[in-house]
């Protein structure tokens, strides 16, 4: 069953609940079909709503896993009163490969892993929740891409931080929203660099002590990976008609043939037709 309004020729019909080939003396209690419609419709708007809400945390949860690992790595350098920068990428040198892995856990400063962590949860966290079926493969494919180019093109020097996972999944959310036609992906991702401060200038050598390199690297690892699962992630809801639009009456009159579900059905009552209204 259904509860639809309908407008067409400029005429807005009454709304109506559904009850297909109703006549009368078949023994059904019309008030009682719309407290069942009620029923059904709510509860199955709860059990989505409770599955949405556990999918959100379970993109969450990933989300602050990773953030939490990263104020981890943090705490033990400085309680140990250690330097982990030496465990960066260092372009073009051996032992510099192994930042291809510890890299963006490393942070330089307290306001450097602050600055981040507000971006890596809330971009992680949309990442698991609207692309589940490839999350894991683009966070990944982001990490290690990003970190691995910088070891062949950056400067001499050791680059840290998560700012190139940041800057990935920005570009990617942002790119495949357009892609995709989708205002909540390009809203997320506008937030985030509202968030950030100057996002895109951060791809530009205008501070030395910036690793500017991890951010284009990071940005184009995105952008690239948005052309290349561009099949993937939430549907379109701007840009073109969407499946939840109601049809014209031309087209609906067309396909329900001679028994158009809108209409009341004539054997009826006033009393039954009163209480379809």
């Amino acid at each position: 069953m259904e509860i639809t309004k309908r407008k067409a020729a400029g005429k807005t019909t009454p709304m109506l609940i559904l009850v297909p080939n109703l006549k009368r003396g078949d023994g059904i209690c019309t008030p009682c079909l719309l407290k069942k419609a009620i029923f059904e419709n709510t509860f199955a708007a709860m059990t989505l709503l409770k599955m949405e809400k556990r999918l959100f945390l379970q993109a969450f949860l990933f989300a602050f896993l990773f953030t939490a690992l990263l104020w981890i790595v943090k705490i033990v350098e400085v309680s140990t009163g250690s330097n982990f920068s030496s465990y960066g990428v260092y372009p073009l040198d051996i032992r510099g490969l192994r930042g291809i892995l510890f890299a963006p856990l490393i942070h330089g400063s307290w306001e450097h892993l602050i600055n981040n962590s507000v971006p890596v949860l809330v971009l992680s966290t949309t990442l698991f929740y609207f692309y589940r079926q490839i999350s894991m493969k683009v966070f990944l494919l982001i990490y290690f891409v990003h970190t691995f180019w910088l070891w062949f093109f950056a400067r001499g020097s050791f680059h840290i931080g998560a700012s190139g996972i940041i800057y990935g999944l920005g570009a990617f959310i942002f790119v495949s929203g357009i892609i995709r036609r989708n205002t909540h992906l390009l809203a997320i991702s506008m937030m985030v660099a509202f968030l950030y401060g100057s996002m895109v200038w951060g791809i530009f050598p205008y501070e030395e002590s910036i690793s500017w390199e991890g951010h284009l690297t990071g940005m184009t690892a995105g952008i690239i990976l948005a052309f290349y699962y561009k099949n993937f992630g939430p549907p379109p809801n701007f840009g073109r008609k969407r499946t939840g639009d109601v049809p014209d009456e031309e087209e609906t009159e067309d396909e329900d043939g001679d028994n158009p579900w809108w209409k009341v059905p004539e054997d009826l009552d006033e009393k039954d037709k009163r209480l379809l209204e």
